[in-house]
């Protein structure tokens, strides 16, 4: 994986709302809903990206295939004539990339069209950018359904008549129907069933082997992440506190608050006795952060620097030719728990 090459290079990406109040709606205020946030993934590779409700992560994505509008920093996508800045191009230039970055959805049932069959949806893509028609087109909406998991016959069906693992399985048939090489899944299977949940994993595992994907997998079930992505990127109030790899980082956290989110993980084992470490306080306020490190407030390792200085997000691993970069003052220091990694 290491030698693959870097196929979303995201640098300094920020996304701020603006808070308006009164009459006249002036701006008072914004919302820091993704804050000065840099990562790279490589071709082929799964990367994970988990926090809290709230941290950021669905902004993130969304920004990344500019569903909406990033305020600042660069998304370099390489391509064959060349690395473009996703985030500078103006609407029309960003039409052809559609082919090469697709986003799977949360939600099955609002992101689906009620009125259209199953056909129209997966083929809307198409239609839209390919001069693909008739006979041709329909065949190449089986192909998608077939390589999904749905039967073709159901192609000219409305999405009522399908179960939200279905659902999510005709969403899925759409991101792949102009062969992209990276999909953002957005919480692709948390609203799922956990039998569903698993079945839809496993589908976009084997779709991710046979068609050389390459996904960002926002997820807060850090369960899930660890059974699919290569490497993982913990978010906390916009903010990138931690990446690394992922056995890694579930074996050896550098960050307090990774250490939380790890420690609440559950286990299937009714005669494990596992000591969590609780996770006090609330989550900061994206519109008011606190100074320095947004995460002092709640962290039981805080020292003065912590409030005072933001720290970098800097690789701290011992190896020169790995990386696991961490945003702690004391990430060299601090020895903290892990858990086995299945």
């Amino acid at each position: 994986m290491a030698e693959a090459r870097t196929l979303l290079d995201v640098r300094n990406l920020k996304k701020y709302f603006p808070i308006r109040k009164g009459f006249l709606k002036r701006v008072v205020g914004t919302v820091r809903a993704v804050d000065d946030v840099s990562f790279s993934v490589r071709q082929g590779e799964v990367l994970g990206l988990v926090g809290e409700s709230g941290c950021g992560k669905t902004t993130t994505g969304r920004c990344i295939v500019r569903a909406i509008e990033p305020s600042a920093g660069s998304i370099l996508l390489a391509r064959e004539q060349g690395t473009l800045d996703v985030a500078s191009l103006n609407h029309k230039a960003l039409r052809p990339l559609r082919e090469d970055m697709q986003m799977i959805f949360q939600d099955p049932y609002s992101s689906l069209n009620p009125r259209m069959t199953t056909k129209d949806i997966i083929a809307e893509p198409i239609t839209c950018l390919q001069p693909m028609r008739g006979k041709i087109l329909e065949e190449r909406v089986v192909e998608l359904m077939r390589m999904v998991g749905l039967r073709p016959e159901y192609m000219r069906r409305y999405p009522h008549a399908f179960s939200g693992g279905q659902r999510q399985r005709i969403g899925i048939a759409r991101a792949l129907a102009l062969n992209p090489r990276l999909i953002v899944c957005d919480e692709s299977v948390s609203s799922l069933d956990v039998s569903i949940q698993a079945q839809i994993l496993n589908l976009l595992q084997d779709l991710q082997q046979q068609l050389n994907l390459t996904y960002l997998f926002i997820a807060h079930d850090l369960s899930l992440v660890e059974h699919i992505s290569h490497r993982v990127a913990v978010m906390y109030v916009g903010k990138i506190v931690e990446i690394a790899d992922t056995e890694d980082l579930f074996k050896h956290p550098k960050h307090p608050y990774t250490e939380r989110l790890l420690s609440a993980v559950p286990k299937p084992d009714p005669l494990l006795k596992k000591a969590r470490v609780p996770l006090k306080g609330e989550v900061a306020d994206p519109a008011n952060p606190p100074s320095g490190c947004y995460f002092h407030p709640r962290c039981p390792y805080a020292q003065d620097i912590c409030s005072a200085e933001a720290p970098p997000l800097v690789n701290v691993h011992s190896d020169p030719e790995r990386t696991h970069q961490v945003a702690c003052h004391f990430a060299k220091e601090l020895q903290l728990k892990g858990v086995e990694v299945a």
